[in-house]
């Protein structure tokens, strides 16, 4: 029988309710005094002997520490069996309740449930959530926050992948003045602190390299807001090169701020560019974009071979030979959640790529020194790849691609018959459904006073799409 027939039936109701911050409410109150059966972790439970409820239905509390056997537990006591033995029985029996920390709904316990079980069945009951309360102690306002968890949950084997690591937070910070993270064990705020250190002094060496700026502000105020609602509640605050130095004691939530908002064009930019560079986000041309000798995608060529590539919003994408970093960069801009990996061996190609993330604040750009496709191994699989360049490992990179990419699109560009040959069969060897485009782009010139067409050397556009 469905968990769905036996919400019709009136069969059972599943109550996930929060707890943690403030008395129960009425109807939570009466919910739990009229539950059969009433579940909690260890920690939740010591939490709930402190509320008046506890004593009269504390024989019907059952700890339950993993989240998959909570889920297994009621689903078993939603079997056909399990009804039939509850026609002799009480109907207060047939309602549990779930204890849940704070909001269920807020990258909580009540999401699972409702997947499980359904929402006909699952009522939510939630108290207030964790960020309020932390909020609410630093007197700062929540409603400009970017909110994310990284509770992947207990065990390392199974954590679930979440939509941003902690790798991902400076890349955060230069799109919100104001980030919550939901901590856990592994990633915890001293980890978090030094994820933030080692990226500004990154950052600052770079930007002194590339655009040498008399001063550049990027100062970040981190709390930690630690053991919320219980006795030995603390708020620590500090820089992130404090905090990562220290320990805390769990559950606790980080709250970063940044004391002065950063700039969103470095100073190298001020004037003319700032108004260019907030307002435009695709179509920067070669003369705009940082590089060396002329070895650029020319911009024809980047806006077809963008278009084939088809960015999505979020993701990873690699461009490997990255060059002068202008796909790259005009990735980035396009698309600010897309994780953007550069890949360049070049040591004078690596500074221009540095030199453009700064200049045209492409924060979700990472640079990888190194050649294809050994510096490829350690990153993250991606859903689009562009192949500017492959030093003679074409078949090598591609076979890496294949292995790592469950389904996407390649894009390589070649200015050979040879090269353009060679893709073809490499990405049709590994399933790749492949189409080519020849663009041939001719621009003006001017000679005596009048204008003529004068073409620049075609380029074949090879698109490999896996589904």
């Amino acid at each position: 029988m469905k968990s769905e027939d036996l919400a019709l039936q009136g069969c059972y109701k599943l109550y996930v309710i929060g707890i943690g911050y403030k008395p129960l409410d009425k109807r939570a109150g009466e919910v739990v005094l009229n539950s059969g059966i009433i579940l909690a972790s260890n920690r939740l439970s010591e939490i709930f002997k402190e509320y008046e409820e506890f004593e009269a239905v504390k024989d019907k509390i059952r700890v339950i520490n993993n989240v998959d056997e909570t889920m297994n537990f009621i689903r078993m006591q939603m079997t056909e069996k399990g009804i039939i033995e509850l026609k002799t029985q009480n109907l207060k029996s047939k309602t549990i309740t779930l204890l849940a920390s704070g909001d269920p709904m807020f990258f909580g316990i009540g999401r699972r449930a409702i997947n499980e079980f359904g929402k006909d069945l699952v009522e939510i009951i939630p108290d207030m959530s964790s960020i309020q309360m932390a909020f609410s102690r630093i007197k700062e306002p929540w409603d400009d926050a970017f909110l994310m968890s990284l509770h992947g949950g207990p065990d390392p084997e199974k954590r679930r992948r979440l939509p941003y690591g902690i790798n991902d937070i400076p890349f955060l910070l230069e799109q919100h003045n104001k980030i919550t993270i939901l901590t856990d064990r592994e990633n915890n705020p001293s980890a978090v602190a030094d994820v933030i250190a080692r990226s500004k002094a990154t950052k600052q060496s770079e930007v002194f390299e590339i655009a040498s700026p008399s001063s550049r502000n990027d100062s970040i105020k981190m709390y930690v807001c630690q053991r919320l609602g219980y006795p030995d509640e603390r708020i620590i605050e500090g820089m992130p090169e404090e905090v990562a130095a220290m320990s805390f004691s769990e559950p606790n939530i980080v709250i970063l701020q940044k004391s002065e908002q950063i700039p969103s064009i470095p100073p190298l930019l001020k004037g003319g560019w700032r108004g260019f560079l907030e307002e435009v986000r695709f179509g920067l041309t070669e003369k705009e974009i940082l590089h060396s000798r002329g070895l650029i995608t020319k911009d024809e060529v980047r806006a077809v071979t963008i278009h084939k590539l088809r960015p999505s919003h979020g993701g990873v994408f690699w461009d490997i030979g990255a060059g002068s970093g202008a796909v790259s960069v005009e990735v980035a801009r396009l698309c600010p959640e897309l994780k953007v990996f550069a890949i360049e061996k070049d040591g004078e190609q690596v500074k221009n790529i540095k030199g453009n993330k700064i200049r045209f604040n492409a924060a979700n750009i990472e640079i990888i020194k190194g050649e294809a496709p050994d510096a490829l191994k350690d990153l993250p699989s991606p859903a689009r790849v562009f192949i500017g360049g492959s030093g003679g490992r074409l078949k090598a990179i591609v076979d890496f691609i294949s292995g790592k990419m469950v389904s996407g699109i390649i894009v390589a560009n070649a200015t050979t018959i040879e090269t353009l040959n060679e893709a073809i069969q490499y990405l049709e060897n590994n399933g790749f459904m492949v189409e080519v485009s020849e663009v041939s782009v001719s621009r003006t010139k001017v000679i005596a006073n009048k204008r003529h067409m004068s073409a620049l050397n075609p380029v074949f556009i090879i698109t490999g799409e896996k589904q």
